[in-house]
């Protein structure tokens, strides 16, 4: 794969101002429809549009789709028209991963957002790399899927070119909530419970290690299987500990539950969690017994940023049935960057782009390294390993039925 340096001049809103002709050829590489001047390229999108997790999923479909027809209606690139082709993966990653292998062997597709959950990104990376397709996760955190599994040594390693993403890692998200929980809240005893799954017992255990490094007591730890709903059992252990609070590395259709349970049975303390905690539904699972509850996510609360009103605004206004959700400025952001990238090699090429699809999608996923533009979630740019450049994070607190933010930084180790 050669290496250019593609320098993107561009914001989340600006029009494009190439003229692009339809150069495709009539091979089965050709690379997207064509009608006159006008090209059509694919955007794929692979996130849980049915299940426990289709809140999340929905909302950053509809965030991708928004981006997909702000850049059509700024014709942000001359001649080019986007589509986005949303792919259910459920939340599993052999799902996951055939949806891969359906995008990649589709000639009209270029790049492709997703997924939510780490284990399924997981499955996906090497399928996308073999065949030189960028993708970009809007939610992915786990360390290693950009810097190794070795990462934790301090040995990191990327180990796919064609993968970024526009959330931070567990390798700070964990540590964060830590130093608020032991420094701010002053709380010194914690229960830690994860769900097995790649995101969850990763954080969990990013969390773990920073509280005991300042001194926290970690009083008992347990598994949970997500699928269940019953939750007694560890519930009661976690009551009989007495911690101050829970710490649950995994997402609300179990962490809810396992809150309302661990409440009932006696915790007086909060339960916290990560981004996958952050979620409207989390309280309508857990109800009252949400109240005092914590999640971290990624980045600034939207509402606080000026680049994100643009975006509120737009996702109103187009009617939307479901929220955008925790996600859906980051969906927006990995859209828009594989836009500005498809931009950039139009712009290298002089307004045109490769006739053979697998030429673009080599030459987009070399572009991305160096995209970089203000969008919804702030300075948007991406790191040697394709992790965000943006370090930001968030903590919410549920005060009245809505997560409210409490703190907003960057981690310090």
């Amino acid at each position: 794969m050669r290496h250019r340096s593609l320098l993107i001049l561009t914001t989340a809103v600006a029009a494009g101002s190439l003229t692009l002709t339809a150069c495709g050829s009539r091979g089965d590489n050709s690379g997207g429809g064509s009608s006159g001047d006008t090209k059509t390229l694919t955007i794929g999108l692979d996130a849980p549009l049915t299940g426990d997790l289709s809140a999340l999923g929905q909302g950053i479909k509809n965030s991708a789709d928004l981006a997909v027809k702000t850049a059509n209606k700024k014709k942000t690139v001359e001649g080019v028209t986007f589509k986005l082709e949303a792919l259910d993966d459920a939340g599993q990653p052999a799902s996951g991963q055939t949806n891969a292998t359906k995008f990649v062997a589709d000639q009209k597709v270029v790049g492709a957002v997703g997924p939510l959950n780490s284990n399924v990104g997981q499955s996906m990376q090497k399928v996308f790399d073999k065949a030189g397709m960028v993708e970009v996760s809007p939610a992915n955190t786990a360390p290693e899927l950009t810097q190794g599994t070795a990462w934790r040594s301090g040995k990191k390693e990327r180990p796919f070119k064609t993968y970024f993403r526009t959330s931070t890692t567990d390798a700070i998200q964990g540590p964060y909530a830590a130093q608020y929980m032991y420094n701010e809240k002053k709380l010194k005893k914690v229960y830690v419970i994860d769900d097995k799954k790649t995101y969850g017992k990763g954080l969990a255990a990013t969390f773990r290690d920073e509280f005991e490094k300042l001194g926290g007591k970690v009083v008992g730890t347990d598994h949970v299987d997500p699928k269940e709903k019953d939750f007694n059992a560890v519930a009661n252990k976690v009551a009989k500990a007495k911690p101050d609070f829970v710490y649950y590395g995994g997402e609300y259709p179990a962490g809810a539950p396992l809150a309302d349970q661990a409440k009932k049975a006696g915790l007086k303390g909060p339960v916290v969690g990560g981004d996958a905690l952050f979620s409207a539904e989390y309280v309508k699972l857990a109800k009252k017994n949400s109240e005092g509850d914590i999640a971290s996510s990624v980045g600034a609360p939207l509402e606080s940023l000026d680049s994100a009103k643009t975006f509120m605004k737009a996702y109103k206004a187009a009617g939307y049935k479901l929220p955008y959700e925790a996600y859906g400025g980051y969906a927006y952001d990995a859209t828009w960057a594989i836009i500005q990238a498809v931009k950039a090699v139009a712009e290298k090429n002089d307004g045109k782009l490769p006739g053979d699809m697998n030429e673009t999608r080599e030459q987009v996923a070399e572009a991305m390294q160096d995209v970089k533009f203000d969008g919804v979630s702030g300075a948007v740019g991406f790191d040697e390993y394709g992790d965000t450049t943006n370090k930001q994070l968030s903590l919410y607190e549920v005060k009245d039925g809505k997560h409210t933010p409490v703190k907003t930084g960057t981690f310090k180790d």
